[in-house]
């Protein structure tokens, strides 16, 4: 999530850090943090500028844009809040969760009117992208949950279809995927980010399987995108506009978006078991280099260049490697998975990966959606 840039990683250097172990009785059960983590977030939910209701959680970074908080992280971070309330259990039967995802659909749909989110724009460094992705795949989920009020249906179908729409007008031409850092025009082409294309692939997989246009010459070129910047091991670069090449040396900055892209590669139908097993197991052998910038300041640190908003996005995709792995492996790495995810809890049972108070929704969002996929109920599996 959500912010923008990642740096090119640099070469391993340092120790890995030593976290003290919480002893396992110590643990709450996943019921009882995806509990905690849900009604946090709903506490967490703000007013917007202007605003009269609380309707948003928006993702706080150092990036601004005329002062202010971009507005695709408004949606893109308030639509990243609501994708958990809904993953979580017990949607239906509870009413303060209802209510408030019903509030940010009503921001959400909305937005697709706000110019600042216009697919027509002059291009250069710019996070709309994250609105288009995560304001779809937001809108296709609460639909699918039924959570959209019969009042709200004409103005999220339209919002669906703008988003949507957006994502196809932002397509980085010739090379494909998208990009934040893009160079000026909009219309030139630029070397993908698989940070940011890996989700784009999942919300153009979520939206056809929704019945939405989506054709499957975009889906060819999206996954090609992301295939350009696999190394032949396994490794993925922070960007590529041409077949990539093996780095080890930069593999430890890169396991969040090496499992981001394989599970998105099998939510196409693309997954390849030996590559998810390597980016499952370097998340584990190299977690320690995200947990070095964890709630630091500043953005990109040597010697990964790794920035604290790397942390969660990549905690959650590897979640949902480990539930594309053969079952028999499921267990053990889920056990793993969680012993870490708990030990970066905080005690009031957020979690939050950067220095702003504001940020713990997406981090507790995040982590509320991959205790979800550890549990074996996620959404991010193979599409059949």
């Amino acid at each position: 999530m959500l912010t923008a840039a990642f740096l090119a990683m640099l070469l391993l250097s340092a120790p890995p850090v030593e976290v003290a172990a919480s002893p396992k009785s110590a643990l709450p059960t996943d019921a009882e943090a995806i509990s905690t983590g849900v009604a946090k977030i709903v506490a967490m939910q703000e007013k917007g500028p202007g605003a009269d209701v609380a309707a948003e959680w928006p993702y706080e970074g150092v990036y601004r844009v005329g002062g202010k908080i971009p507005y695709g992280y408004r949606v893109g971070g308030t639509s990243i809040a609501s994708l958990a309330l809904l993953a979580a259990p017990g949607f239906a039967e509870d009413a303060s969760r209802k209510d408030a995802v019903s509030r940010a659909i009503d921001f959400v749909a909305k937005s697709k009117d706000e110019p600042l989110l216009s697919p027509n724009y002059a291009g250069n460094y710019d996070v709309r992208g994250w609105a288009h992705c995560y304001g779809l795949r937001f809108l296709v989920a609460a639909k699918k949950a039924n959570a959209v009020r019969d009042a709200q249906k004409p103005a999220v179908d339209a919002a669906i279809a703008f988003y949507l729409d957006a994502l196809k007008k932002t397509e980085i031409p010739q090379v494909g995927g998208w990009q934040y850092a893009r160079g000026p025009g909009i219309d030139k082409p630029c070397a993908t980010s698989p940070f940011m294309t890996a989700p784009c692939l999942m919300a153009l997989v979520e939206a056809k399987a929704a019945g939405l246009d989506v054709s499957d010459e975009l889906l060819a070129r999206t996954v090609k995108a992301l295939e350009i910047t696999r190394g032949e091991s396994g490794y993925v670069a922070y960007n590529a506009a041409r077949q990539t090449r093996d780095d080890a040396g930069q593999i430890p900055g890169a396991i969040g978006r090496m499992c981001a892209v394989e599970t998105a590669l099998a939510r196409a139908g693309k997954g390849d078991e030996k590559r998810i097993r390597f980016a499952v197991e370097k998340f584990f052998e190299f977690w320690p280099e995200l947990e070095k910038r964890r709630k630091k300041t500043g953005t990109h640190v040597a010697p990964y260049g790794v920035a604290p908003y790397y942390f969660f996005y990549a905690f959650t995709h590897a979640a949902a490697a480990i539930e594309l792995l053969p079952e028999a492996e499921r267990a053990a790495n889920r056990a793993k998975f969680r012993e870490l995810l708990f030990k970066v809890r905080d005690a009031d049972g957020t979690w939050n990966d950067r220095v702003f108070p504001r940020s713990a929704s997406f981090g507790t969002a995040m982590s509320v959606l991959a205790l979800v996929e550890a549990s074996g109920a996620g959404a991010l599996k193979p599409t059949p």
